[in-house]
């Protein structure tokens, strides 16, 4: 019988062995720096955003800072991170919320995280998960929702449905690291072109792997 999904527990222990210090790649010293480089992340590399934000954080350290910004220059900060324009507006008025409504402290639950300005589910599970340990959800973006797909976690393509698919699945004392392992996995060796199948050390489970061979 063809197998139709990997093995998720299986598959945690190897990502696990595999991937023993794996974290946020996004690099920041505290939750306002995560959050505001987890929103220049959107559409764009963590290497990218790594590049961009020391000056970003060098000019505007702290949330009244950026609350105070003129656009132009957070645009030009922040160019080369792809929409600038709106991730500029989106950083400058959440800053404005965290300094009016919440004490310029970023938010540790995700019902108030949602409510700023660029700032979905994958944003906030970020933060609540990397600064306040909290596995209140699991991170899908790009890298973990092409793997889910692939190992048969998910037939969906919906980032919501995905993360409730993987809630399911996932015991909640990986709800945080899983995205990491993923992550990693994905740039390593589960690419989204040219995959390098051969070399996988989850090539024997994975359904994607036995798809290919077929061809």
């Amino acid at each position: 019988m063809k197998n139709t999904s990997m093995d998720y527990n299986k598959t945690f222990k190897s990502l696990k062995k595999n991937y023993p210090d794996a974290q946020c790649a996004l690099i920041h010293d505290g939750a306002f720096q995560l959050l505001i480089a987890t929103i220049l992340s959107a559409q764009c590399t963590d290497k990218r955003v790594n590049q961009v934000t020391p000056n970003l954080f060098k000019k505007y350290p702290t949330p009244k800072a950026m609350a105070n910004a003129r656009l132009k220059s957070v645009e030009t900060l922040i160019h080369s991170t792809g929409f600038y324009h709106n991730k500029a507006k989106n950083i400058i008025s959440c800053s404005k919320v965290i300094v009016k409504d919440f004490n310029q402290k970023v938010p540790d639950n995700i019902k108030d995280l949602i409510k700023l300005s660029g700032v979905g589910r994958k944003t906030a599970n970020v933060v609540l998960g990397t600064i306040f340990n909290k596995p209140e959800g699991i991170v899908v973006d790009t890298h973990v929702k092409r793997l889910a797909l692939r190992f048969g976690w998910t037939k969906s393509s919906n980032p919501i449905m995905i993360e409730k698919e993987l809630q399911k699945i996932t015991p909640i004392k990986y709800w945080i690291i899983l995205s990491h392992w993923l992550i990693l996995h994905g740039r390593a060796l589960c690419k989204a072109r040219s995959p390098k199948c051969k070399l996988c050390f989850l090539k024997k489970n994975c359904p994607y792997y036995s798809e290919i061979r077929l061809y």
